[in-house]
């Protein structure tokens, strides 16, 4: 009796200690968000997700509703249409849409299954479909000219688009803009590890992406309340000086992420992953381009962006210092004026 007393004891002493220590760590990680949110927050007052614009559902070719925005003035020359990346959604593009609003005609649209459109989880999650769905909503909400914005994602679905439509760019679409994207090879990324080890991880990732898909809704119900270790890990991971980035800002974009059902993030994680869409950047060649990139992007290094930029002769470079893959919205201004740049080396063609 006195020896199972003494191994409860130790036991008891085991699993307090444990205890004691992942409550050390939580109250670590409080203290250091805490700090954090006490800095000066440049974006304290920023009205993200409230810019409203008209509500305009569009319905795809194979049935699926999409959520999508028109704003600014409806007589512009120009429409300026928005592709946001993976897991985002129509609001990551507040800056710029802030920005040319009061000049141009805006379209915005979330991707198929993400933000406010639906959701489905039988129909295609691939590239060349979302592609699909950006000629649907051209076709819907675009009556003329129009330059083409895409970040990440929203990049390879403007390359999807020019490789089964290519009769559209040059005519109708004058110009595009590139963020934070790649034509391909992602599965080659090594995400700075040494070779051995991200061979390792892009091993394991694809098993591990696809049994979080199988879980969804258990993993999505531990994700509803964030947590400061997704705080900590996206200022990080996310930004390219996390000293300087808006906590409001952080919190923007985690919440975009944390709506995006783990369903969808396993879904498109594949397509990601094989997206191949060198050959189509010739149709690309006779427009304007901005290829915009972070210098510390990890998820789309800039030797990607470098590739799209070498073979578009009328493109213009821009690296992005201090600055991961949301550019745009850790970057706003100097995005805008790239931007900006794009549309007026457009408007000799739009005015023949």
């Amino acid at each position: 009796m006195a020896a199972r007393r003494r191994k409860v004891g130790v036991a008891g002493a085991v699993v307090g200690a444990a205890s004691a220590g992942v409550a050390a760590v939580a109250l670590a990680k409080r203290y250091a968000v805490g700090r954090i949110r006490l800095r000066p927050d440049i974006e304290l007052s920023e009205r993200f997700g409230e810019l409203g614009g008209q509500i305009v559902p569009v319905t795809t070719s194979d049935g699926v509703s999409l959520h999508a925005r028109v704003d600014g003035p409806e007589d512009a020359a120009l429409t300026i249409v928005f592709c946001h990346g993976y897991t985002l959604d129509l609001n990551s593009w507040h800056f710029q849409w802030k920005e040319l609003r009061d000049t141009h005609r805006v379209v915005l649209w979330d991707q198929r299954c993400h933000g406010r459109s639906q959701r489905h989880w039988t129909k295609d999650s691939s590239i060349d479909r979302l592609g699909e769905d950006l000629f649907d909503v051209l076709e819907a909400l675009v009556p003329g000219p129009c330059v083409l914005v895409g970040h990440s994602m929203g990049g390879m679905t403007i390359m999807a688009l020019a490789e089964r439509r290519p009769e559209l760019f040059g005519d109708r679409v004058k110009g595009v803009a590139l963020v934070s994207t790649s034509a391909g090879r992602l599965a080659e990324l090594s995400f700075g590890l040494p070779a051995l080890l991200a061979r390792a991880v892009h091993s394991v990732v694809p098993s591990a992406v696809s049994l979080l898909g199988s879980k969804g809704e258990l993993v999505d119900r531990g994700r509803e309340a964030g947590s400061d270790v997704v705080f900590l890990a996206l200022r990080y991971l996310g930004f390219g000086d996390p000293a300087t980035v808006s906590p409001t800002l952080v919190d923007f974009v985690e919440a975009m992420i944390r709506s995006t059902p783990t369903n969808v993030i396993a879904d498109f994680y594949p397509a990601l992953m094989s997206h191949d869409k060198l050959s189509a950047l010739n149709v690309l060649e006779g427009i304007p381009s901005a290829i915009i990139v972070g210098a510390k992007d990890w998820i789309t290094p800039p030797e990607h962006s470098r590739a799209i930029a070498d073979v578009l002769p009328l493109s213009r470079l821009l690296e992005v210092e201090d600055s991961s893959h949301l550019v745009q919205l850790e970057h706003p201004g100097v995005v805008n004026e790239a931007l900006g740049d794009l549309v007026k080396s457009t408007q000799p063609e739009v005015g023949e």
